[in-house]
Order: C-alpha cells, then structure tokens, then sequence
C-alpha cells in the first residue's frame, strides 16, 4: 500500500507482474495493457482519486496501444520478408516467331505482374556500360568481332536478377534461344533454388506475319510496339504512295521518333522464321513435360489475344 497525491493505493505486488505485463505490452497492445495498469486499482476504493485512476487506465491503454502497433508492423514485415524471400519468383519466358505480338503484349504483363522485362541485348549493353566483371569481358569479346558466349549472357542475367526489381520475379524475352541455352539457364536457376515457372507461347501461323513484320515500327527505349495497320501511332500521316512518312512516326507516350528495325523485310523474315521454329521447337519440348508451356493463339484481335495472356499467366 502506497500513497501518491494525498490519495491511497492499493498495488498488491505489482513488481510481480510486471514480467507479464511486458509480454502483454508486446502482444497484445491495447486491451492487455490498459488491462494491466486498471486490474492494480483497488476497485474498492472509492475515494476521490478515481479520476486519477481511470487516467491511468487510460495511459496505459495508449502505451499499449503505441506498443502493439510497432510490435505488430514489427511481424508483419517479418513475415512480408520472408514470403517476399523464400516463394519462388515467377520466372517467365515469352517465345514467339517475328510479329507474333510479343511487343505488343510483353509491357501489359509487365504492368500487371510487376515485374521488368529483361532483353539479354540490353542487359548487355547494360553490363558494359556499368563496368561490371563480366561487361569487361563482354566488351573485350564485342571488340575483337567475337559473338558473345553462353556462359557469359548466363552470368549477366545471374547478375541482373538479383537486383531489386527482381525480387518478385522477371520476364526474360529472346532467351534462350537454344536448347543449350535452355538448359544452361536451368542450370543457374536451379543453384539457387528456382526453376522456370511460366512459358508463354505466342503462336501465329507463317504466312500471317509478313504483313505483321513489314508495317512494325517500334520505340526504342521501351519497347513498345506499333503497326501502320493494326496498331498505328495517334501521330501517323501517310504519304501519297499510302505509306507512312517517317517523321510522322512518333511513341504516342513519349513523342519520341520511332524506328524499324534492318531485318523487318520480306527477305529477312523467311531467314528467321526458318531459324526460329528449327531451334524453339526443341525448347518446347524440353519445357513441356514440366506442364509450365501455355500456348497463346496470337492470330486474333489484341484484346482476344490479351484475355489468352491472363489464362496463360502463373497465378499463386
């Protein structure tokens, strides 16, 4: 029994119980605490130093409030860590023959997922440009007219992934190209303890993408897609021959110019199709029996082949 401002207490044994009333300040928060501090008030006791006691009642409730709060965002983002560390990332991989619509789709998942859609072009200039170990040897191999090896791209998109914007997973777009590839890439995955978890597959047939391929203007620095036909930029004029006049052609986002790329052509194309279903295939095949392939029909209007994307999408 104590006295504190002219008014008598009764605090049986309140050392006692401050071990618990610790653990319920970290656990519980609001009602264990202000519990606490009310249960030491002798209900008894009517004196006139009530109001002083449900003051206290109340400080407590707050303190433990505050208490709690920070306790509870304290698990929350342990256990945000942890899901956001050890669940397996979507790892996906876009495959399409030349004006599939690859482009044009790519950047709708990206918004959706979340996740970057990474070019093994890009990474590699990327790669140089920051000076990393392997851009060094990247560039040498570049310098000398050499093509730039397996084990090299694999150790630049090693590199690339772990980098923020990958934690959630990433798109990979124009790798593998090779079986060899495909299982290289496995191999490095699997040291982590990943594994591809999505193939989307754009299919179209041969004969539709010449007209696709030879009317697609793109836009440097993000990707996007366009068609004088089927995907036109808002800034296209054409000219009197019915074709576009390139100066008009501009990213509607940006207004940047837009360009086509050297082997966009007739010629170019029966070279790469001939290329890409000789060496995909096999990849395919490889993918397959792990039930992680998911075909897309890309000959359709975009919004049909969008609502094929979600179907074919990893969901958790």
């Amino acid at each position: 029994r104590r006295v504190h401002g002219g008014c008598s207490r009764n605090l049986p044994m309140f050392g006692r119980f401050a071990p618990r009333a610790r653990v319920a300040l970290s656990t519980t928060g609001v009602l264990t605490a202000g519990g606490v501090v009310w249960a030491t008030v002798n209900r008894n006791d009517r004196s006139n130093c009530d109001a002083k006691a449900v003051a206290a009642a109340a400080g407590g409730v707050v303190l433990g409030g505050v208490v709690g709060y920070f306790f509870q965002k304290q698990e929350t983002d342990k256990v945000k860590d942890k899901f956001e560390t050890f669940w397996p990332r979507k790892i996906m991989i876009l495959f399409g023959a030349p004006g599939a619509g690859k482009g044009t789709q790519a950047p709708k998942i990206v918004d959706l997922l979340g996740i970057p859609q990474l070019s093994t072009g890009d990474m590699l200039r990327d790669a140089v440009a920051q000076g990393t170990e392997v851009g060094k040897k990247a560039k040498e191999v570049m310098a000398s007219g050499g093509l730039v090896s397996d084990d090299l791209v694999i150790s630049i998109i090693a590199d690339r992934i772990k980098e923020a914007d990958c934690r959630d997973g990433f798109i990979l777009d124009g790798f593998p190209r090779t079986l060899e590839q495909s299982k290289a890439l496995d191999k490095m995955l699997s040291a982590r303890g990943e594994t591809v978890s999505n193939v989307v597959v754009f299919e179209i047939p041969d004969a539709v993408l010449e007209e696709r391929v030879c009317g697609r203007w793109m836009h440097k620095n993000s990707g996007r897609s366009y068609h004088v036909k089927f995907a036109p930029p808002k800034s296209m004029k054409l000219g009197s021959d019915g074709k576009p006049i390139a100066d008009t052609m501009r990213d509607d986002l940006t207004n940047e110019p837009l360009y086509q790329r050297g082997d966009d052509t007739a010629e170019a194309l029966t070279t790469r199709l001939k290329s890409y279903h000789s060496k995909t295939v096999p990849i395919l095949d490889y993918y397959g029996p792990r039930g992680v392939v998911k075909r897309v029909n890309a000959n359709q209007k975009i919004e049909d082949v969008w609502r094929e994307v979600l179907q074919a999408l990893p969901s958790k």
